[in-house]
């Protein structure tokens, strides 16, 4: 018998240990988030920090804590890998169990096959249901009694948008068609491809998610980048780093806006109609760099990735460079903290919450691996006025870590369900839940 596997796995352990001891972070409470962040030098290392929390699932009973004057209780319990939330008009809410679809090229060498039995442990190496899922909460008690299957045999399907009596969803290799009557509980029509998606057997970030523009007329799709910084060479990441922009007519497809290195939840801002994405940064470069970020999108903006961080800040790991996007990077909006994995976004546009909560953000974060000590795991809300948010981001959901430090769960999308409460979808906990004021 070779002895390949078990020098591997000693070889593991020893690099985790000492990616362990790594650096930490040392920027005061608050500096790395808002609209003007703390950015201190970076730190480079030959192993990266490694601090991430193994998933163990929620204990019996036991919930997030609700920020004051708040209150948590599942909707739906016992799902698969529940990742992403859609709510139909009619008010059933439709959950994409997913993950990652297999990628032959994608973790290759001593540390992505190390990176690949980190994220097993974080609970992400689950196989995918590839399936949609239909939530119905007919009595309106906040508990869904309905939970069928309602759209299956995708391919790692995340986000979804009804334009009219069409479903679109957006698999990981392209953006497909679906016709949809109000109130059916399944589809078994075959799919009818929109749109291609970048993908193929890399596919490092494979998640897409999708949204529709007001009139109905174009798609707006998220497509990660297919490395860290560039290092899976720059030939590779055509098409990514991008939301791209498709005509629902044609199918033709324009970047709308690259630079982006990880975009996921996308919303329309309520005051200014303007689109907003939260974006997740690149990794090792130090446990205070570089902050994920809450941003407007403008059309043909260039957001800097891989060749600057936040703006300008040039990322030396990056060769060749291209100092003539370095000048055009657009600073971000709003830096939501170092390495917090945001996923979802939703504004609230609703009247059931609180004054507090009118026209912001809830932001579901997926939490941090390359940061001592963990960042996120939570559901934050960013407050906004005039359509540009104001504040401090702050704590809706916590408790998803335990005080030995592993995942009971980890929060992804989010959404407002018809009445106006917060779902949000917790891929390590199995659970959709439910925010509403307290009574």
């Amino acid at each position: 018998m070779s002895d390949l596997p078990l020098l591997r796995a000693l070889l593991a352990s020893a690099l985790l240990a000492l990616a362990g001891c790594a650096d930490q972070a040392s920027l005061p409470p608050g500096a790395s988030t808002g609209p003007d962040p703390m950015l201190p030098a970076p730190s480079h290392a030959l192993i990266p920090t490694v601090d991430i929390a193994p998933a163990i699932g929620w204990p019996q009973g036991a919930a997030p804590a609700p920020a004051a004057g708040l209150a948590v209780h599942a909707f739906a319990r016992g799902l698969t890998h529940p990742r992403w939330l859609y709510v139909l008009p009619n008010g059933d809410v439709l959950v994409a169990e997913t993950n990652a679809p297999p990628r032959p090229d994608e973790g290759k060498g001593i540390k992505g096959w190390i990176m690949g039995k980190v994220m097993q442990k974080a609970g992400a190496g689950v196989p995918s249901p590839n399936r949609i899922m239909l939530l119905r909460d007919a009595d309106g008690d906040g508990v869904a009694e309905l939970r069928t299957p309602f759209l299956t045999g995708l391919n790692a399907p995340f986000g979804m948008a009804l334009v009219g009596q069409t479903l679109y969803v957006a698999n990981t290799d392209a953006i497909v068609a679906f016709p949809y009557q109000t109130g059916q509980t399944s589809i078994s029509a075959a799919p009818v491809t929109l749109a291609s998606l970048p993908a193929g057997p890399l596919n490092h970030h494979w998640t897409k998610n999708i949204i529709a523009s007001k009139d109905g007329a174009r798609l707006y799709a998220t497509v990660g980048s297919n490395s860290n910084a560039g290092e899976n060479g720059i030939e590779n990441e055509s098409g990514r780093a991008a939301i791209l922009e498709i005509d629902i007519r044609t199918g033709r497809a324009r970047p709308f806006a690259t630079g982006l290195r990880n975009p996921n939840g996308l919303a329309w801002e309520p005051a200014s109609g303007a689109l907003w994405t939260v974006v997740n940064e690149r990794d090792e470069l130090g446990s205070d760099l570089v902050p994920d970020y809450l941003t407007s999108v403008a059309d043909g903006a260039f957001y800097g990735w891989p060749y600057a961080y936040y703006g300008q800040h040039v990322d030396a790991r990056v060769k060749p460079q291209r100092p003539d996007l370095v000048a055009r990077a657009r600073v971000p909006d709003y830096a939501l903290g170092n390495h917090v994995a945001p996923l979802g976004l939703a504004f609230n546009d609703g009247k059931l919450f609180p004054a507090q909560y009118a026209g912001g953000a809830f932001i579901g974060q997926h939490g941090s691996w390359n940061r001592t000590p963990k960042n996120g795991y939570n559901v934050v809300f960013v407050p906004f006025a005039n359509g540009r948010p104001r504040g401090k981001p702050a704590d809706i959901l916590t408790g998803f870590v335990s005080p030995q430090g592993a995942a009971y769960g980890r929060p992804v999308g989010v959404a407002l369900d018809r009445a106006g409460a917060l779902l949000v979808a917790d891929d390590v906990g199995n659970t959709v839940w439910r925010v509403t004021p307290a009574r």
